[in-house]
């Protein structure tokens, strides 16, 4: 498929509702072929950004460009229908009387191409998603996940400049969301689509996009792609929605260099910092679960806990211990571990990263409280 555009480029993009920003100061650059995740928890602004972009909802400040061949032109100006995109809605939004062939063919349709070409187009859609079989039933006749696939087929047969997708696994249980995760990678691919998806889910993020934008308040925190995500979260916000449970609030007693000791809760650690720290300033030291070693007692950054609770999940356990104080840790591990059992559990400077917390941010102590 030949993209309908080289670039879109969101500046400045907000959107307020009774007075108060939900969207603000969006710069973005999609380069054609690119898979966009729009990543955040429920109320960030991420569907709001999606909706503007599709031209659902006006924009109250910024604008929307498309760079061509020919040169740039300004779209946020235009109606929906206008703007040449395709869209996956949560709720599927599919024609409950009508087969998979006429929903798929609906849109081709309405643009008054003829019966053959129709009639072409549908059927390669339908084949893209696999649903061969399934022509003629009805919606209602179809699995939540077949009737995700024709709402993608109804989307690409129209060869869509750009595709989104608003959560659109949201409504399928965990086996569905692994195959609908892998069959829209794949149509990416396959098809050179320019995608831009919405979720809340850190992990769909991480397994199918290019770039990820992570949203909090309204307000990007960071951009950049499913790696720089992974290992170098820009704050503290980014590392606790991308899977570093372990949050603690501590004090830098020495700071030289990435270098910091950190002190509190009853521990004395050495951590890496993530951006510059003042001995004396309150921080947050973040580590993912994964990284919280069982090991011998003596070496670097060792913390005593007994074990609480223990999950098993295949090959290994999902551990929550507590340190003297009581504060929780969270750890995987191999070992056979049970309630009560006393451990030494340790965390390499490197994988230890530190973030200033600012005195008008909410501690993630409160922050759980109030997601609780």
């Amino acid at each position: 498929m030949t993209p309908g555009f080289q670039e879109l480029r969101l500046d400045g993009v907000g959107r307020r509702f009774s007075g108060k920003d939900a969207l603000a100061d969006l710069d973005l650059t999609i380069r054609a072929g690119e898979f966009i995740a729009l990543l955040g928890p429920s109320g960030c602004g991420k569907s709001t950004a999606l909706n503007c972009l599709a031209g659902l909802l006006p924009l109250t400040s910024g604008s929307i460009w498309q760079r061509r061949s020919d040169g740039e032109k300004r779209i946020d100006v235009l109606p929906p229908e206008k703007r040449g995109f395709g869209m996956v809605f949560q709720n599927y939004a599919l024609f409950p009387h009508m087969s998979v062939r006429r929903n798929v063919a609906f849109g081709l349709q309405m643009r008054r191409l003829s019966k053959a070409e129709v009639a072409r187009r549908t059927a390669e859609a339908i084949r893209l998603v696999q649903l061969e079989e399934h022509v003629d039933k009805l919606p209602g006749q179809l699995s939540g996940g077949q009737q995700q696939r024709v709402a993608i087929a109804r989307a690409v047969v129209l060869e869509p400049s750009l595709v989104l997708m608003d959560e659109p696994l949201s409504n399928l249980d965990a086996k569905l969301r692994l195959e609908m995760r892998t069959e829209i990678r794949r149509l990416h691919q396959s098809l050179g689509l320019t995608t831009v998806y919405v979720t809340h889910d850190q992990e769909e993020a991480l397994s199918l996009a290019d770039r990820l934008v992570v949203l909090r308040a309204g307000r990007v925190q960071q951009i950049g792609t499913p790696e720089d995500l992974h290992a170098r979260p820009a704050n503290w916000h980014v590392a606790d929605f991308m899977g570093f449970r372990n949050m603690v609030e501590m004090t830098a007693a020495q700071a030289s260099g990435d270098e910091v000791v950190l002190e509190g809760e009853g521990l004395r650690l050495v951590g890496t910092a993530m951006s510059p720290v003042e001995a004396g300033a309150s921080v947050v030291a973040a580590v993912r679960p994964e990284d919280v070693l069982v090991v011998e007692a003596d070496g670097q950054n060792r913390i005593t806990a007994t074990v609480d609770v223990v999950e098993y999940q295949g090959r290994e356990l999902a551990v929550e211990a507590r340190t003297g104080t009581g504060r929780a840790l969270h750890l995987r591990t191999d070992q056979r571990l049970a309630p009560g059992d006393a451990v030494t559990l340790a965390v390499a400077p490197e994988r230890l990263l530190v973030y200033p917390r600012e005195a008008a941010e909410p501690a993630p102590s409160e922050l759980a409280e109030v997601a609780g």
